[in-house]
């Protein structure tokens, strides 16, 4: 019976994860709105708790009002800090929200957006979900963001080469676009972490985006005659211009919108420095105008 992406997709979003990420899910499922939570990042594949935990939870609408909803409307996710405690110590996570809906047309390239499809081809895990017609939604989304990447990547890619080939040129292209500070060998590492996953995944997108392509050993060449691979290339481009203006405006709606920046910013002080920044109602409720007072405690902390 040949395997299918769909079913392969299915299968790696219904893997299971430690009970603390499963509690922190529920926790995090208690939001307004909230249909389904995502996990994913180096813990899905290490089992390191101690650091920052990466979720997505998906709503069913958006839940925001006035300006903030028109600024998420085109500057998705809202992003915020959580802390749960766990028998394993206190849990912390970055946590993004958007409506599933949102999420299935940036998944499905639908949008100039690459963060989704490009993260969501990787590993995931999804931990909680409202009711199974939520869960069938949020597979096809998924699966639809793997189609997604393996699009780009026969374009971006060699002519002819192995799978990882083929990832290791898109990753490097998004990473650029996405004005990420990524060290060089980050595409290696990912593709390095789960070999045999990638080689089986790019066939199968393609195969079930109708992609024709010809294999030879482990030598895959996609069938993209001159018009076609001319038409993802440009796509490509307008995705690769509008990637970092995006990124730049989401990073200052971010400091403005954070929940959680206060507590985010003194756990990060103290994991690296050492120096315990007290979160006052002040530093909670004005994080930008409490800044240079943190930073001048840190300065003079570094010099003592």
């Amino acid at each position: 019976m040949a395997v299918s992406l769909d079913s392969v997709v299915k299968k790696e979003l219904g893997a299971r994860t430690p009970p603390a990420i499963r509690r922190f899910a529920e926790a995090l499922a208690q939001a307004p709105g909230a249909i389904a939570v995502l996990f994913y990042g180096s813990t899905l594949r290490t089992g390191d708790l101690t650091g920052l935990l990466d979720f997505y939870v998906l709503t069913d609408q958006p839940h925001r009002t006035g300006l903030r909803r028109l600024a998420e409307r085109a500057l998705w996710p809202e992003v915020s800090y959580r802390e749960v405690d766990a028998d394993v110590g206190v849990l912390r996570a970055k946590v993004a929200t958007m409506p599933l809906a949102t999420f299935a047309r940036a998944a499905g390239g639908e949008t100039l957006d690459t963060t989704i499809w490009a993260r969501f081809v990787q590993p995931t895990a999804l931990v909680w979900t409202r009711d199974v017609n939520v869960r069938d939604e949020v597979v096809r989304a998924v699966t639809a963001a793997v189609r997604t990447a393996g699009r780009f990547a026969a374009a971006l890619g060699p002519e002819r080469g192995v799978a990882l080939e083929f990832w290791r040129a898109l990753f490097r292209q998004t990473y650029q676009a996405e004005f990420r500070v990524e060290t060089a060998g980050r595409a290696d590492e990912l593709l390095r972490a789960a070999p045999a996953r990638w080689t089986t995944l790019l066939p199968l997108a393609w195969s079930s985006e109708g992609l024709a392509f010809q294999r030879v050993g482990d030598d895959l060449r996609p069938a993209l005659d001159p018009a076609l691979r001319r038409h993802l290339q440009d796509r490509w481009r307008m995705r690769r211009l509008a990637g970092k203006p995006l990124n730049m405006a989401r990073l200052v709606k971010a400091a403005f919108t954070f929940d959680g920046a206060a507590r985010y910013a003194a756990w990060k002080i103290e994991r690296h420095t050492g120096l315990q920044i007290a979160v006052t109602p002040f530093r909670e409720r004005h994080p930008i105008l409490a800044a240079p007072g943190v930073l001048w405690r840190l300065w003079r902390a570094k010099r003592a």
